[in-house]
């Protein structure tokens, strides 16, 4: 049983804490913190735009991939176009 800091038992099964010292994620954790589901953090991987890192057996994404990919959609899309 999940159980949070002093405040009891967790509310759900989806309800996880969050470790900030992890600077590797699962793809589902990755999804967690990307908001998104399980399907599109593949596809993400697949079409390139989220790396991930083999680990062992082990495939991870690395918190840092989750940052230079929210960077990169921040990025005006005709910003090159400019001159």
């Amino acid at each position: 049983m999940t159980t949070t800091a002093a405040s009891g038992p967790a509310t759900g099964p989806s309800e996880v804490e969050f470790d900030p010292t992890l600077l590797a994620l699962t793809v589902e954790e990755a999804a967690r913190r990307l908001s998104v589901g399980r399907t599109t953090m593949y596809a993400l991987i697949r079409d390139g735009a989220v790396q991930t890192v083999p680990i062992g057996r082990l495939r991870r994404v690395p918190v840092q991939a989750l940052s230079d990919y929210l960077t990169a959609r921040m990025q005006p899309q005709g910003q090159s176009l400019a001159a």
